[in-house]
């Protein structure tokens, strides 16, 4: 007994005085880095709201939340995702008064400012797969109640929203014009809208009584899409700047035409500045090697021309050569 004893003790005391585990240490939280794509996910917020200024150029601009009618400055990151009308787009589609989804990130001071995607109405409609279900109609004075959720109302995000319309507002079933008779309590619809200034009360663009209705729009927006590729080139930041060879990784908005590139192509490349316009004239090269990453693309290039306009962290332009 006594020698369990001493052992007892003995193994309490070595415990006792064992150094304490070491904490297991958190990486730090990501942050908007220039040159870099970094969406910090732990860091951000998902605000509806009305877009009240945009300047392409810049690409700053504010919108007015819907939820408590405050007013955000941003600036919109070059590999921000502009998802209009249900797919890919540009800034230059977005209008004035549009009702989107904005998401933000802090800068250095805390401050909510640097925007990595607005999803335009449609986008969150159809990817979400959500509707306006119609609660109540009003024809005399044009308005359309409705309460926004999944087909079967397994969720519901608001209810009692009010949407006006009025004669510049267009209806659509089966891709076909229709009217605001052809609705009916009930319905499950889906519109493109701008908001009115306050809450979420809004105005009808568009208002689709069907799916296929709103698809006819996105098809014809990712037209746009890949013909805006062709024209001005698949966006990216510069990784690596060599004697004649260029590092680059190709934004999320081009991994279609991305991921038909191949070692051997011949493409032209620029660099561009913050608004993704072309700052210098392209240069001949020659695709190295393709990787996707994710969403994102790593292309590798060799030139024979220098390279003495390309600096690492710029935005660029590529074009591919095609038949």
């Amino acid at each position: 007994m006594k020698t369990h004893l001493y052992t007892v003790l003995i193994g309490a005391m070595a415990f006792a005085i064992l150094p304490p585990l070491a904490a297991k240490e958190e990486k730090p939280p990501k942050q908007i880095t220039p040159g870099k794509v970094i969406i910090p996910f732990k860091q951000m917020r998902r605000i509806w709201g009305e877009l009240l200024t945009l300047d392409p150029v810049t690409r700053k601009g504010t919108f007015q939340a819907e939820h408590n009618d405050e007013v955000f400055e941003f600036c919109a990151m070059p590999y921000a995702e502009m998802l209009h009308h249900a797919t890919n787009g540009d800034i230059t589609d977005f209008k004035i008064g549009e009702r989107a989804i904005f998401r933000l990130h802090p800068d250095k001071d805390g401050k909510w400012y640097w925007l990595t995607y607005i999803q335009d109405e449609m986008n969150m409609l159809n990817g979400h797969k959500e509707y306006y279900h119609i609660q109540a109609l009003d024809p005399k004075a044009g308005t359309i109640t409705f309460m926004h959720g999944k087909a079967d109302k397994s969720l519901i995000r608001w209810e009692n929203v009010v949407m006006h319309t009025n004669e510049e507002t267009k209806f659509w079933k089966e891709r076909k014009p229709a009217s605001f008779k052809d609705l009916k309590v009930g319905d499950m619809i889906r519109a493109k809208t701008k908001g009115m200034g306050k809450g979420r009360t809004c105005l009808a663009w568009q208002v689709f009584l069907d799916d296929d209705s709103l698809l006819q729009f996105r098809e014809a927006q990712i037209a746009v899409h890949a013909a805006n590729m062709k024209k001005h080139g698949l966006t990216g930041y510069v990784d690596e700047v060599g004697s004649n060879t260029l590092a680059l990784t190709l934004f999320r908005e081009t991994r279609e035409f991305a991921s038909k590139l191949k070692a051997g192509q011949k493409v032209k490349v620029a660099p561009a500045g913050l608004d993704r316009q072309p700052k210098a004239d392209p240069v001949d090269a020659t695709i190295l090697s393709v990787k996707a990453k994710g969403v994102l693309h790593e292309v590798k290039l060799s030139t024979q021309a220098p390279l003495k306009d390309f600096k690492v962290t710029d935005v660029s332009r590529l074009w591919a050569e095609t038949e």
